[in-house]
């Protein structure tokens, strides 16, 4: 699984085996969650067609929801990713984090 893109406190967009996965940000008040869904064909076609602008209003969707919440009727609750892809997310992230890192200290120390 590896990074594809993100949107700042808001979502990521990872990609493992030619299927896509959106990780929400979801914040209610003092109670923060992320919530991975993996997008189905039509989702992956209005992304294509829209863009970033398409995950940003997914991901609200998805918080809006609150598919955590016992009592939420999100049509996301019943996609939650699974344990071990969340797993891959989390590796893949962690991963990523670590280039960014690498490339901000090379950049500082090479005066740019």
């Amino acid at each position: 699984m590896q990074v594809l893109d993100h949107e700042p406190q808001s979502w990521f967009l990872f990609e493992a085996n030619g299927e896509l996965y959106l990780d929400a940000n979801c914040n209610h008040g003092a109670f923060g969650y992320s919530f991975m869904i993996r997008l189905t064909t039509a989702e992956v076609q209005r992304y294509r067609d829209a863009g970033r602008d398409y995950l940003s209003w997914l991901a609200q969707d998805i918080h809006n929801g609150a598919p955590i919440l016992s009592a939420s009727l999100s049509p996301y609750k019943t996609r939650k990713a699974t344990k071990e892809e969340e797993a891959e997310a989390s590796t893949a992230l962690a991963a990523w984090q670590a280039e960014r890192i690498r490339a901000i200290r090379s950049a500082v120390q090479n005066g740019r």
